[in-house]
């Protein structure tokens, strides 16, 4: 009997690309080995660095001119490597098309998005330029823009982000390729959004039949999307499998890390498990396994040879011999078949460890912080908070034609030694009402108090002083910390505004440094010597110069590789617990805020939604929109991920220039939907206030009907 072997629709073997460097070639990918077959997903992940990015853009030959690409690229049997460029260019959008991870640079900013989509048609099929409008309009509806026939005259930037996004969906799948190639699509998006594009992603895959490499850094999203997954680590390949064997199972303890580094919206909270150390530069590796150094499984035969990629530990082979039987293994890999480049990979196959028994797990002290909540002092109270900005038009004599209405209501309470999230989507107000607390003053409709004083009443005098009990940490460290400045002085900075003695500050800066897990012979380094895990401990540490009471906290660890933001995030807990500081922390990424914070505060479009304990918040939300934002928050669990039901919110937040009647959430509520019309009218006339739950006055909704949005 004769049995047909199916061709891969895209088969990639030993895959390598130098990138030319003053000093010589540096490796970005090092014989990766890929198959990719008809209707798959194939998901890509790893940190940053790890080679996902430029193996994905070497697949349409997109790399720039100082990159070197060897091995091979099949698709359909056809090899893409060395390929002239006018035969790439009629398979570029034809039978394998991109989506890239920001539309508005990928976009012609001058064209209009119909004419755009409409030439991507044109390019590869034989129609005019009116039906090529015609199919643009259909592909804009395909992907849910809303009024498309309008949407096709509309340029890059009048278009939001996710919009631009779906956009580019629309783009790639003008001409029904066989291949979507989508290069961290979702990363800059809000979670709301990112569970609506997620959405298209699976319409436009399903219309067309394509098959998707979907590559992204957040494992949640690739449980709930991948077929399979291969991981990457410094340019390879590391393990590969099908996603529920690969998360149930992980065979190389990269993978197992990268899992356990991660919060989680079902977690419990306590110390995540971090990755030691960063991954090395590209052009330094070590002989050997390059995670080995970072392995706590990492014995001497690590160092030896670099393993292959297999299914069972062989005898390690090096060079070219070790190469290709990896390639020749990966080629004949099945679907299911479950591969790792570690030579204890069948130890972790049979013991199947937890993250925690494999990699070491600080401590947290105990808070210094006790007692009920109710007899801890407040520390951060904020009431009817309100902030708007003028509408400017014109040139050169402008004139006010509008306002913003930043902010328009805001209700805070925060104790001590307690955190307090703060989430919402992008324009929400989170930035705005920073600001404000953050200034000091008067505010312009409101009330805050910050530790106990009134900032209306405060002298210029007095808010000087009390800023030392606010301090802030910004989201990015690069642009915060001054480059020209070595990071002892960046530290000792705070203490000097403050006229502090200079034995204090000479003690204090190696004090600080210890405490956040640097070496205190480090001072005279500069920020750009630090990796970015470690600039954001410089920036935690400045902060902390001057022993506040309260840190703001703006997005810190948005910018992080999840195994780095799992050492910050356990250093933000520890320094919380030992000095009894109190956070407000601001985050897009709710599984950050289920796993740190004690309280939550819910805004959109400038009000508090809602607020409450954290458990009460997170597991009976009793408004619909913090419903729909814990809905699109994906799990690393791809079994937990398929069983969940979503709640997908339409189009965008409205504009914050119009303050509406009612309830600002009915545009795009689906319980308002379901509502009979009579219970419709008070969402449209009565704006709803911050009511208390009857089982308990701490969990608070902005909602007529919060009994119907928990069920």
């Amino acid at each position: 009997m004769t049995t047909t072997v199916e061709t891969p629709l895209l088969a990639v073997r030993d895959l390598r690309v130098d990138f030319t460097g003053p000093h010589g070639p540096v490796p970005a990918v090092r014989g990766v080995d890929l198959t990719l077959r008809r209707g798959e997903t194939l998901g890509i992940v790893g940190e940053s660095g790890s080679g996902k990015s430029v193996t994905a853009l070497s697949v349409l030959g997109l790399l720039p001119g100082t990159a070197r690409v060897s091995g091979s690229v099949r698709l359909d049997g056809r090899e893409l490597v060395g390929l002239p460029g006018r035969e790439l260019a009629a398979i570029r959008g034809r039978r394998v098309a991109m989506v890239f991870q920001d539309p508005l640079s990928a976009f012609t900013p001058v064209y209009r998005i119909g004419d755009q989509i409409a030439e991507a048609v044109r390019i590869h099929q034989d129609v005019d330029k009116a039906a090529a409008r015609r199919r643009a309009v259909e592909l804009l509806d395909l992907v849910g823009i809303p009024a498309p026939d309008r949407a096709l005259d509309s340029y890059p930037h009048e278009f939001s982000g996710g919009m631009r996004q779906r956009a580019m969906i629309a783009m790639a799948v003008a001409n029904e390729p066989d291949i979507l190639l989508a290069d961290e699509p979702t990363t800059a998006l809000d979670v709301t959004i990112q569970a609506q594009v997620l959405d298209v992603l699976r319409t436009a895959q399903r219309e067309t039949g394509a098959a998707l490499v979907l590559v992204s850094h957040d494992l949640g999203v690739i449980a709930g999307t991948a077929d399979r997954v291969a991981v990457m680590y410094a340019g390879r390949v590391v393990e590969t499998a099908e996603v529920d064997e690969l998360f149930a199972a992980p065979r190389h303890p990269y993978t197992l890390g990268l899992i356990g580094a991660l919060p989680r919206l079902d977690g419990s909270g306590g110390a995540l498990v971090p990755i030691p150390g960063a991954p090395a530069p590209m052009a330094e590796l070590p002989p050997g396994c390059p995670f080995a150094a970072r392995c706590p499984l990492a014995e001497e035969r690590c160092t030896a040879a670099e393993p292959a990629l297999e299914g069972a530990p062989e005898p390690a082979r090096e060079g070219a011999a070790s190469a290709g039987l990896a390639s020749e293994r990966a080629a004949s890999a099945g679907p299911g078949e479950h591969l790792a480049a570690c030579v204890r990979s069948a130890e972790l196959a049979e013991r199947r460890p937890a993250p925690g028994e494999v990699y070491p797990v600080p401590e947290l002290p105990t808070p210094v912080a006790g007692g009920d909540r109710a007899s801890r002092a407040p520390v951060l109270s904020v009431s009817g908070l309100g902030k708007t900005f003028p509408l400017l038009k014109g040139t050169v004599f402008k004139r006010k034609v509008g306002e913003v209405y930043a902010v328009d209501g805001v209700d805070l309470d925060l104790r001590e030694g307690e955190t307090l999230g703060l989430v919402g989507e992008s324009g929400s107000g989170k930035s705005t009402t920073l600001f404000e607390l953050l200034k000091l003053g008067a505010p312009e409709t409101g009330r805050i108090e910050l530790l106990g004083r009134d900032t209306a009443r405060l002298t210029r005098a007095e808010a000087h002083r009390l800023r030392a009990g606010l301090q802030i940490v910004f989201q990015d460290p690069m642009a915060s910390l001054d480059p020209r400045m070595p990071i002892g002085d960046i530290i000792a900075e705070p203490l000097r505004a403050q006229h502090a003695p200079h034995e204090e500050i000479a003690r204090r800066v190696p004090e600080l440094l210890r405490q956040v897990g640097l070496d205190p012979e480090h001072t005279e380094r500069y920020p750009h010597q630090f990796s970015g895990g470690q600039r954001q401990r410089v920036s935690i540490a400045r902060a902390l110069a001057v022993r506040p009471k309260l840190l703001v906290l703006d997005e810190p660890v948005s910018a992080l590789d999840v195994s780095i933001q799992a050492g910050v995030l356990n250093l933000l807990q520890s320094l919380k617990a030992e000095l009894g500081l109190s956070y407000l922390f601001v985050s897009h990424d709710l599984s950050v805020i289920r796993h740190l914070a004690d309280r939550v505060s819910v805004m959109y479009l400038g009000r508090t939604v809602e607020q409450g304990e954290v458990s009460a918040v997170f597991d009976r939300p009793r408004h619909p929109y913090t419903r729909a934002l814990l809905s699109a928050v994906p799990l690393p669990d791809p079994a937990a991920e398929r069983a969940r039901d979503r709640i997908l919110l339409a189009g965008d937040p409205p504009s914050p220039t119009e303050r509406r009647t009612g309830c600002a959430f009915r545009t795009r509520c689906p319980l308002y939907a379901r509502l009979p019309e009579t219970a419709r009218v008070r969402c449209e006339r009565e704006r709803p206030a911050l009511d208390a739950d009857r089982a308990g006055a701490d969990h608070q909704a902005a909602c007529h009907h919060p009994e119907a949005a928990a069920s």
